[in-house]
């Protein structure tokens, strides 16, 4: 990749809201907020509220990093290498390393890391590039510092929708990998015990069912602003119209690098299939909500107080 001089702006946001010095800090490095951002003792990392916003990919990166234990989607860089190295985005990477440098020259950019910055993308963008500058075969590349001012994410790679392929397990990290005596597959085996059967619906964008064990889930990761998202999401509710399949119900929802990700509870043995019709009807009945602009009526302002209050964690 060239060392030309390429965008450096950043948006960022230190608005945090009230969060519990003991609570974890709002910008997703796993600790808690007196220890990083609340922290008095000297200056924290920036925090960037909304780290992928622009990209058309934004609300499944999120999700790749959050929710879906097992997936990958390829990245196209604006400015190819000259050697042609590709690169493959991946939800995870054994022992949550922030990137490899494979034999076979791809790079491989892990997006559930263990470091925590203030501005995830920031961090993707400077692992890349140093990815992308060690020769293949080099094997692991991370960060140990703040990577300071740099491009980012939205800087180094061509904007469209991801192409997202969710995986059984993580058997995709030693696929190419010639293995006689099985010992790098057993390795895999607690990694694998840990991942909920996941899938993408088609219908819509960034919407994955996952079975929980006792119930199943849909996590939907919407871009829509939380304000508007919240009236919008009362109005269907008092409708009657925000249930996708008899006995499912929407229990809360969490935020996710600034967007709200809602929940919907379903009853075992719903699967995958059958949410799709559905899941895109509410989406057409959510953009006809989101273009109502007339103030909301009694009954909707409880509703919209109930779902705000209905906060739910990442599990």
């Amino acid at each position: 990749m060239g060392k030309k001089s390429r965008v450096k702006a950043r948006s960022s946001s230190t608005d945090t809201g009230a969060v519990s010095p003991r609570q974890p800090c709002p910008c997703g490095s796993g600790r808690r907020y007196k220890a990083c951002h609340g922290s008095t003792s000297g200056p924290a990392p920036t925090y960037v509220a909304r780290p992928f916003a622009g990209l058309s990919g934004e609300c499944d990166l999120v999700a790749m990093r959050e929710i879906v234990p097992a997936a990958t989607a390829p990245l196209t860089l604006r400015d190819e290498p000259a050697d042609g190295r590709p690169v493959l985005l991946c939800s995870l990477l054994p022992v949550a390393t922030p990137a490899l440098s494979r034999a076979d020259g791809s790079v491989w950019l892990g997006l559930q890391v263990q470091h925590g910055f203030g501005d995830p993308s920031r961090d993707l963008a400077a692992v890349l590039e140093r990815a992308l500058d060690t020769a293949p075969g080099d094997g692991v590349v991370g960060l140990t510092d703040a990577p300071g001012d740099g491009p980012r994410l939205q800087d180094l790679v061509t904007d469209a929708p991801l192409d997202v392929t969710v995986h059984d397990g993580f058997g995709f990290w030693i696929a190419d990998v010639d293995d006689p005596d099985g010992t790098a597959a057993a390795s895999l085996e607690s990694a694998n015990a840990a991942v909920r059967p996941t899938t993408r619906l088609s219908s819509v964008e960034a919407a994955y069912w996952t079975d929980v064990g006792t119930r199943e889930h849909l996590r939907w990761v919407l871009p829509y602003d939380e304000e508007p998202l919240l009236d919008a999401l009362a109005r269907l509710h008092v409708a009657g119209a925000d249930r996708l399949t008899e006995g499912s119900r929407l229990i809360g929802m969490f935020r996710a690098h600034g967007l709200l990700v809602p929940v919907w509870d379903l009853p075992t043995g719903t699967g995958a299939d059958v949410l799709e019709e559905p899941t895109e009807e509410l989406g057409r009945h959510l953009q006809d909500a989101l273009a109502d602009t007339s103030a909301l009526t009694a009954q909707e302002r409880a509703a919209r107080s109930g779902l705000a209050n209905r906060q739910l964690t990442i599990r």
